[in-house]
């Protein structure tokens, strides 16, 4: 079997794999069977120690910002990977805490029967601080495995600040790992034994999920979140799949034109998937690039421009870009840089110019509360609002200006940033993730440039408003749909 490439595996602690009972993967943040790196890698250590593979996808109940919405999410996830892996030689065993802590030492207690852990390597959210405890406990060798992007995220040596540059350092780097993209079924080479039974303490303690146990859970009696609800997407590597397939078919062809367009839905929709794990970029990659009959051949000279390096048309080549600048270009930030999440992260010109002009008076100044009831005096706004809140997104175009009017209508930018990432991350599907901090971020001046004239409160950060945004686009419908009748807010 094709081998996982070695700058993709960072073992975690010094510990060698040893005699034990079963290689195990814990499956955090790549929630998939298919391309899956991290899955891969663990297949190959159970043919190289010819032992049994275990397979753990558990669900904590106290993340921060758990909600019904994101349960259902991934519990949709769970139940299409056990019947995945009931296919396969490989034991999955799928938890959900039912009360908080009761999960606590599910893995450790698995570890010590196992040869090693392999696991994930996601650079945000709590996955980070997670696996530095983790490599100082647990009793035995731990390996992290990197299937986020296409290109590595440890094949940059510095931190990218503006897309230009990351997208000709991409262009030059990527074809060295186009041909070792990730196997596409995996299980399909895994021949040892299948583990039949994990011990008594694990299975008494913590009790295994099936398929029919995971549809009927009764998410309304966990203490999280109940008031987030889930949203008609439904979570999962067979809807994801499904998505993609209708992307590709219906919406790739006029992926320029109608992506911004607020009353046409342009974009992929893939984003939640994206971050879930449970639909792989290479997969989407391998797939878009299918769409125009590509080749290796076709690949143009670096060029640090959105058009003209994969010799595609404009829909192609933007869509690409998407998925390979701006998408990658935010975990190079989170992996390299652990305090993306902070307002001192911003460029030093963006900070220099908004706490210049922080004293500036505001025309309005609205609280967590009233942007979170979509209670502004912008219809156009609180429509956005109303789309995240009961759709988990928000429309490709109105994210930017839903995030530069908190900027504009709160006291303060640092108490803008507190507030965009609390919406945020409590409502987007795709929130929690390095692609949804860029984009927040972004609106604060990362990634961007200084622009003029010098404005009231923005200074030199790029400037959006609702009128603007309403004599480019054909905003009436969209307004009517999110209208506080229609969404349920009233």
């Amino acid at each position: 079997m094709q081998r996982v490439p070695h700058i993709r595996v960072f073992p975690l602690n010094e510990l060698k794999p040893r005699e034990g009972s079963y290689v195990l993967y814990w499956m955090t943040a790549f929630r998939r069977s298919q391309s899956n790196f991290s899955l891969q890698r663990a297949i190959e250590w159970a043919e190289r120690l010819q032992r049994p593979l275990l397979v753990l996808e558990a669900v904590r109940l106290h993340y921060r910002w758990s909600s019904l919405r994101f349960h259902q999410f991934l519990i949709d996830g769970m139940i299409d990977n056990s019947k995945a892996f009931a296919k396969s030689n490989a034991m999955y065993y799928a938890y959900v805490e039912p009360r908080a802590g009761d999960g606590s030492g599910l893995v450790e207690t698995l570890c010590k029967d196992a040869c090693l852990l392999v696991s994930d390597d996601f650079p945000c959210f709590f996955y980070p601080q997670l696996y530095q405890r983790i490599s100082r406990r647990w009793p035995c060798a731990v390996e992290l495995v990197d299937s986020n992007t296409i290109l590595p995220m440890r094949a940059a040596d510095r931190t990218f600040t503006v897309a230009h540059s990351y997208r000709r350092f991409m262009q030059k780097e990527i074809s060295k790992y186009l041909t070792d993209l990730p196997i596409l079924n995996p299980l399909d080479n895994l021949e040892v034994p299948r583990l039949k039974l994990v011990s008594d303490e694990v299975s008494n303690r913590w009790p295994a999920m099936t398929p029919v146990r995971l549809a009927s859970f009764k998410l309304n009696q966990l203490s999280i979140d109940q008031s987030v609800k889930p949203t008609e997407l439904r979570g999962g590597s067979v809807a994801a799949n499904k998505v993609l397939d209708r992307f590709i078919h219906e919406r790739l062809k006029n992926y320029c034109e109608a992506r911004n367009e607020p009353e046409q839905e342009g974009s992929s929709w893939l984003s939640p998937y994206l971050h879930f794990g449970h639909i792989s970029p290479h997969v989407v990659f391998s797939r878009a690039l299918a769409a125009f009959d590509w080749s290796v051949a076709k690949l143009g000279k670096p060029n640090g421009k959105m058009n003209g390096f994969w010799n595609l048309d404009a829909n192609g080549e933007a869509f690409l870009d998407q998925l390979l600048t701006w998408r990658e270009i935010g975990f190079n930030m989170c992996w390299r840089e652990p305090h993306y999440d902070r307002y001192e992260s911003l460029p030093a010109w963006a900070r220099k110019t908004l706490s210049e002009h922080s004293c500036d008076p505001r025309p309005f100044v609205y609280t967590l509360e009233q942007f979170e009831k979509a209670a502004t005096h912008d219809e156009l706004w609180n429509a956005a609002q109303r789309q995240l809140v009961s759709q988990g997104r928000i429309h490709n175009y109105l994210r930017m200006l839903w995030g530069k009017k908190i900027l504009h209508w709160t006291s303060s930018p640092e108490e803008a940033l507190k507030i965009m990432i609390e919406l945020n991350n409590k409502y987007a599907l795709d929130g929690r993730d390095p692609n949804s901090y860029s984009g927040i971020f972004w609106i604060l001046g990362r990634y961007d440039r200084a622009w003029g004239p010098e404005r009231p409160i923005f200074g030199k950060i790029r400037y959006m408003t609702s009128e603007s945004t309403r004599s480019k686009f054909s905003v009436k419908q969209y307004i009517r749909r999110y209208s506080a009748e229609s969404s349920g807010m009233s």
